[in-house]
């Protein structure tokens, strides 16, 4: 560990923008925030003059691939991509093989992400119809909350037992994170296209494939077992409009029922399939522009609380496929903060909303402790954006496994120059340093 200076930069933070320097100290944490820090001395000093420096992005929806999946991706491959992208903490989810749904199985995560994880990491406990007692006597400081499928195609991890739920709703000692879609009018809709189309169904019917009224339908039930059973309820990935109304505006704080977007359905909207075809396919489905503005809207208005990324890869060989055969989901992580970037640039967030929703409201949201602010005290996750220079996306610039993005080819108006995780340089000058290792994040204990 060394001691790192960062000066002049313009600090993202608590609803500020500050020119401010900063000292890192040899334990990974800030110990310094002021005005003037440059008579101080340090192992490694960045001029970060005309730079914003925001804290490390907290993504609390990726999907890492490993165990189990590891020819689409790895915690190293994956965290690499992270760091890339400026996100210094994730959440992975559990649909891997076999199913994080035990705590056995997520310590055996923990271990590989203690070994492999260039950024700070966690992981959520999955649940299903038969697992209720692991549950029941989950860690709560270990884990970063309870993931339930309520619609998917992730197999046996979907659950439909309404007793089953009730119970996990009843007794998770955590946030409760839901993927909401309800199966059976998916399946309807499949069958009907199938009618139609036989298996040459365009991409573009994906968004009616996975309506509206499967997201909203199955959302509504969610928030209602949530406020039957007072749980703390986490929508993941809110893709349509009338979702929002079942969500209240405002800060996060104090708040038993919170959702989430991702950037993708920030940024795509449903022409997108016509220019990418499967590449954006996705569960739940990118549908319209006028979602995408209720969306946005909803980010500035607090109704969503959190934005994320909800990274998944696949390879190039799986996503070129017909419709039915091609998987849902696509790499972010690399990106995810410069499609916000962007997102500012065009005035539709400020820097401060950006840094709310996607570095200090998961934190607050999930507990964690002594991340997702620039503060004295706090372990050093940070990132520095250039906002001068441009990040032009080509294969060899990729980090995740994969080795493809839906914006190949595209250059965005922003650059991650710098992310540093717990104290430690992990990315700088376009390069990941592969010998950084992030930490086992520390949720509160008492959380239900």
């Amino acid at each position: 560990m060394s001691s790192i200076l960062i000066l002049g930069a313009k600090l993202v933070n608590e609803g500020t923008i500050e020119e401010k320097d900063v000292l890192v100290d040899a334990t990974g944490r800030i110990s310094r925030i002021e005005s003037d820090l440059s008579a101080a001395t340090a192992d490694e000093t960045i001029d970060a003059a005309g730079h914003y420096l925001l804290p490390g992005l907290i993504d609390d929806q990726v999907h890492f691939r490993e165990p189990g999946h590891t020819h689409k991706g790895t915690i190293a491959s994956e965290s690499r991509a992270a760091a890339a992208g400026g996100i210094t903490t994730f959440m992975e989810m559990p649909n891997v093989v076999p199913p994080t749904t035990s705590m056995e199985r997520l310590r055996g995560k923990l271990a590989i992400a203690a070994r492999d994880s260039v950024v700070n990491y966690s992981f959520y406990l999955g649940a299903s119809n038969t697992n209720i007692e692991d549950v029941k006597t989950a860690s709560p400081e270990e884990i970063a909350g309870v993931k339930i499928f309520m619609g998917s195609s992730t197999g046996d991890m979907l659950v439909d037992n309404e007793t089953a739920l009730e119970q996990i709703f009843l007794h998770a000692p955590t946030p409760i994170a839901t993927h909401c879609e309800h199966t059976p009018t998916i399946l309807e809709n499949e069958k009907a296209f199938r009618g139609r189309l036989g298996d040459e169904v365009p991409f573009s019917a994906h968004p009616e494939i996975r309506s509206r009224e499967a997201c909203l339908r199955s959302s509504t039930f969610a928030v209602e077992l949530a406020r039957r059973n007072n749980a703390r309820l986490h929508v993941l990935h809110i893709t349509t409009a009338e979702e929002l109304d079942l969500f209240d505006a405002g800060p996060v704080d104090g708040k038993r029922i919170t959702a989430e977007a991702c950037v993708h359905h920030l940024h795509f909207d449903d022409s997108s399939y016509a220019t990418h075809g499967s590449l954006v396919k996705c569960n739940p489905a990118i549908k319209k522009p006028s979602d995408r503005q209720a969306i946005r809207k909803a980010v500035n208005d607090g109704r969503i609380d959190v934005i994320a990324t909800d990274h998944a890869p696949h390879t190039l060989e799986e996503k070129d496929a017909s419709y039915f055969q091609a998987p849902s989901g696509l790499p972010l992580a690399q990106h995810s903060l410069l499609i916000l970037l962007e997102l500012w640039r065009n005035g539709v967030f400020t820097l401060e909303t950006i840094v709310e929703r996607a570095c200090h409201a998961p934190a607050r949201l999930f507990e964690i402790q002594e991340r997702g602010f620039l503060r004295e005290g706090h372990w050093a996750d940070i990132v520095l954006v250039d906002p001068h220079s441009e990040t032009h996306v080509t294969p060899n610039t990729l980090q995740s496994k994969c080795g493809w993005s839906p914006f190949d080819g595209q250059s965005f108006r922003s650059r991650i120059a710098a992310t540093i995780v717990s104290g430690q340089v992990a990315y700088r000058d376009d390069q990941v340093r592969d010998q950084v290792r992030g930490h086992q994040v520390v949720f509160a204990k008492e959380r239900r």
